[in-house]
């Protein structure tokens, strides 16, 4: 196994000398269409977009992360749920022709004892409809308890409506990606929609092995992107010997890293195995590092303001709604549109 290590390492040196640049190099499973490495450096920037602390810049798409490849974005609606610290964002993307939806995550003033919390976790609720699938309380509850899931549907039916049924696209960061998976899901599971699509960065595990195994069915290709020793995607934690009740990750990974000899480093884009836990990806370090967490695939994942929970915007310029919690939602059109949920909602969450 180590040979192996050194030649493939060897390997990877000598492509170095070859190459000009420091270029990504992806290393395919047996199908080319599973990850494409363009689409995700353009939603990691969607990802970091959502970190903007001015809501009237990101509304009017004009912060400073929102040029580059996701310059010309349609925002549609930014729903804030300020009774929970929860952001979420609607629009439509013109060049790739897409819904996307994108979840905030932890902001760095709480990501220390948010990592220490999820050290403690259990899995203490059972997703509905699906027999022994069980998942992390606080994460499915902050997606499907709040204002964000009525917000989130109702800004992809406006925009559907504008642009025609077009694919979704989700993605998130942190504690947000877990959120873009269970949004993902529900919208699959419950609400019928076709043609929905996954791709998260730095997301813990949500579920365990029964739940992943369903995740896999409704969304078989979904991506989890995660950063070389990024300690999120390793928590809650992972015990092999308690297969059925501990967390288990849904696939597919893709473990971005550095490989190379001395001066001579090559970044790789590992695509890892259907099982979810593939010990050859992530897994195969001790992913302790808070650093490699808050930056991905170049892009910086850090917040603009210290505090997560506070509202920054013209209130005499944007259209929005507040209601008695002081949650808001800024939308592009002044009527609301149903939501998807008043149509097609097939259960309600718990």
């Amino acid at each position: 196994m180590e040979r192996r290590g050194l030649l493939k390492t060897a390997l990877l040196a000598c492509l170095l000398v070859v190459c000009s640049g420091r270029v990504p190099m992806v290393i395919q499973q047996p199908s080319t269409t599973i990850y494409n490495s363009t689409l995700a450096k353009t939603l990691v920037e969607y990802a970091a977009a959502i970190y903007t602390a001015d809501l009237t810049q990101l509304f009017t798409w004009t912060c400073d992360r929102c040029g580059d490849l996701i310059e010309g974005f349609e925002m549609m609606d930014i729903i804030v749920d300020v009774e929970n610290c929860l952001e979420a964002y609607v629009g439509f993307a013109s060049d790739i022709n897409a819904v996307i939806v994108v979840f905030r995550g932890t902001q760095e003033n709480s990501i220390q004892n948010w990592i220490e919390d999820l050290l403690w976790k259990q899995l203490d609720l059972d997703y509905p409809g699906m027999p022994e699938a069980m998942v992390h309380r606080g994460f499915y509850s902050a997606y499907h308890n709040t204002t964000i899931r009525d917000g989130i549907v109702s800004g992809i039916q406006k925009t559907r409506k504008l642009h025609g049924d077009v694919p979704i696209m989700v993605t998130g960061h942190s504690m947000g990606a877990a959120m873009a998976s269970f949004c993902a899901l529900d919208l699959v599971v419950n609400y019928g929609l076709d043609d929905v699509k996954l791709m998260t960065f730095g997301q813990p595990r949500v579920g365990n092995a029964a739940f992943a195994s369903y995740f896999k069915r409704y969304l078989p290709h979904a991506i989890r992107v995660t950063n070389a020793n990024d300690i999120v995607p390793h928590l809650p934690p992972y015990f092999s010997f308690f297969p059925q009740k501990a967390y288990h990750h849904f696939p597919r990974e893709v473990w971005v890293h550095d490989v190379g000899l001395g001066s001579l480093v090559y970044t790789v884009e590992q695509i890892c195995d259907d099982s979810g836990e593939d010990p050859a990806c992530s897994r195969s370090v001790s992913g302790n590092s808070i650093q490699d967490h808050i930056t991905y695939l170049g892009v910086s994942m850090h917040a603009e303001a210290w505090s997560s929970c506070r509202i920054v915007m013209d209130y005499a310029e944007l259209r929005y709604k507040m209601d008695l919690h002081g949650n808001v939602v800024l939308s592009k059109q002044q009527q609301q549109q149903p939501g998807l949920s008043d149509q097609r909602r097939r259960h309600s969450a718990q």
